[in-house]
């Protein structure tokens, strides 16, 4: 049997891993002030950005996710075509400089950028936030300064869950959850497992903190040893599918609970993060398929 034909037939029964966590969640009605829009990622998109809005559009995705541009002649090319396909945008940020003191001005502004532009509101503005290896308390200004621009935009500002960053791990976020009360995430539930090597059974208070203060998603299926699964339709893949599902379910209800909104990003990665053949370098699974087939799943047990 050829790769083709084994992809084809292991994708034909795939679904099955996932069908009995869809079919046990029973969701809470719907209040009028809860919605939730689904975005689709550029990372990875070989094309021009008209194709890649396009190909969004087409997806009926309700917007993008992206790194703010800081040249204006991308600003106003990423602007018009937002407008030409009428979809919306959630924009990222960071500092990304080892030294604290210029980490902290570049993340200043380019979280400023994105929030106080003129011409484009986004949904919110996701943030990779400092750097394991700063302290503690050199991490909290970044956090002051996201809760004063909140204050000033009314845009929601949040810290990702990401390896490296300051939310790198349940027990790093724990200390910040703590003495952050007004801290907001992006919860990226599959740093957290990569970097626990579990599915964080034994860290549950923990991640119900995390639940409560999540107002966005990135919606990657990872595991104990790493952060994406090369194919969640996969049968093999069926317990840390479900482990995801039950922890985004939550996640909805209290943002119904609340009468909030929520973003959710389908984030499954190109190479390296998508497992790769060996000596080819080709992918194991088709990235923008694996992330419409999360759209779907996502969109239909929510909405």
């Amino acid at each position: 049997m050829n790769r083709k034909n084994f992809l084809q037939l292991g994708m034909a029964g795939a679904g099955l891993a996932v069908a009995p966590s869809v079919k046990n969640y029973i969701p809470s009605p719907a209040p009028a002030g809860f919605s939730l829009k689904i975005l689709a990622t550029n990372w990875g998109f070989k094309g021009s950005m008209d194709q890649y809005l396009a190909l969004v559009k087409k997806e009926n995705y309700d917007g993008i996710e992206i790194w703010w541009p800081n040249n204006e002649k991308d600003q106003q090319e990423l602007f018009s075509l937002l407008d030409k396909y009428q979809l919306e945008a959630g924009f990222l940020a960071a500092g990304n400089e080892s030294d604290f003191n210029t980490h902290l001005q570049s993340f200043k502004k380019n979280t400023e950028a994105a929030a106080m532009n003129k011409t484009r509101k986004p949904l919110y503005v996701n943030c990779h936030s400092g750097r394991d290896y700063f302290s503690f308390e050199q991490n909290r200004q970044l956090i002051a300064h996201t809760i004063d621009l909140t204050q000033k935009t009314g845009i929601k500002i949040c810290h990702e869950t990401h390896r490296s960053r300051m939310l790198y791990s349940a027990p790093a976020a724990r200390q910040f959850f703590e003495k952050e009360k007004a801290l907001r995430i992006t919860l990226d539930i599959s740093h957290w497992f990569t970097v626990s090597e579990s599915l964080l059974r034994d860290q549950q208070s923990t991640v119900e903190m995390a639940i409560g203060r999540a107002d966005h998603i990135h919606a990657r299926i990872g595991h104990s040893e790493g952060p994406q699964v090369n194919d969640p339709r996969a049968p093999e893949w069926a317990e840390a599918v479900k482990a995801h599902l039950e922890i985004w379910d939550k996640i909805v209800e209290v943002k119904k609970k609340n009468n909030d909104s929520l973003t959710i990003l389908t984030e499954f990665g190109p190479p390296d993060y998508m497992p790769v053949l060996p000596y080819t370098r080709q992918p194991v699974a088709d990235q923008w398929t694996v992330n419409v087939y999360m759209k779907d799943l996502l969109r239909k047990r929510y909405s």
